[in-house]
């Protein structure tokens, strides 16, 4: 016998049940683009997003976090946001690109391994404000969107152009998750804290604005969200350039007085 008692190396039932559904949705997407059942399959990789949204959130408020939890996670976030959105993609129009069609497909599978490879690395030493690169949920919500929003008949296009918009956006949504941009998180927003009566009020107001036409608002949301980080990064690229310029400013002022007499 050890002198010290080995321990016991639990599993938490609540917080790895969400990530369960989680998996679940995005299998049961997979599932229902090969039916040819599409609106369905979108849907279900959104309630796959609310799920991973809610497993986090409730081992934190509950104490309930493990290492076991958080690889679960990431393997149930490769199945949802991975293979199950370029998979439904491509069941419903990128085959008939043919073998651009499924590179498009790989393209963002290889993006979402890459990109939740990256932040099992880089948990603790990145800033928790903002995600580095589109988040594999955000870039899911793009895909299963665009889908949504064309099966619903709110686009009017021939089937030709859309299979490029599906191309284009796959490959956009792919090469978004791996870049370094910064997109904003939400982290910082605590449940277990009080806020004021009117957050309700914005957060009732939400409901009733997604409710109206779920596909269009859904979508048009996460499009904005995924030009935000470029937004972001544009904004901070040009005030490091204006620090720069003033602090080089600053520097031959300095040269310039000690220079006379």
């Amino acid at each position: 016998m050890p002198d010290e008692p080995q321990r016991r190396r639990s599993i938490y039932l609540l917080p790895n049940a969400f990530t369960t559904a989680n998996l679940f949705a995005g299998f049961y997407a997979v599932v229902q683009s090969m039916n040819q059942h599409f609106e369905v399959a979108a849907i279900a990789i959104f309630l796959a997003m609310v799920f991973d949204s809610m497993d986090g959130r409730v081992a934190r408020l509950t104490n309930t976090q493990s290492a076991f939890g958080e690889q679960y996670d990431s393997l149930a976030d490769m199945i949802s946001f991975g293979m199950a959105p370029a998979l439904v993609m491509y069941e419903w129009s990128l085959q008939d690109l043919g073998r651009w069609g499924w590179l498009a497909a790989f393209v963002y599978v290889v993006g979402a391994a890459l990109r939740l490879a990256r932040f099992n690395a880089n948990i603790g030493k990145v800033d928790k404000q903002y995600f580095q690169g589109l988040p594999s949920p955000a870039a899911a919500a793009l895909i299963a969107g665009f889908v949504w929003l064309s099966v619903d008949n709110k686009l009017s296009l021939s089937d030709g152009i859309i299979a490029w918009v599906a191309f284009g956006t796959t490959i956009y949504a792919g090469v978004a998750m791996v870049s370094n941009a910064p997109f904003f998180s939400g982290k910082s927003f605590a449940l277990g804290r009080s806020v004021p009566f009117w957050v309700m009020l914005v957060v009732v107001a939400a409901f009733v604005f997604v409710s109206s036409d779920p596909p269009v608002v859904l979508f048009m949301l996460f499009v904005v969200y995924s030009l935000s980080g470029w937004v972001l990064w544009v904004w901070r690229v040009r005030r490091a350039r204006r620090l720069g310029q003033r602090m080089r400013g600053a520097d031959s002022d300095d040269d310039a007085g000690e220079g006379q007499p």
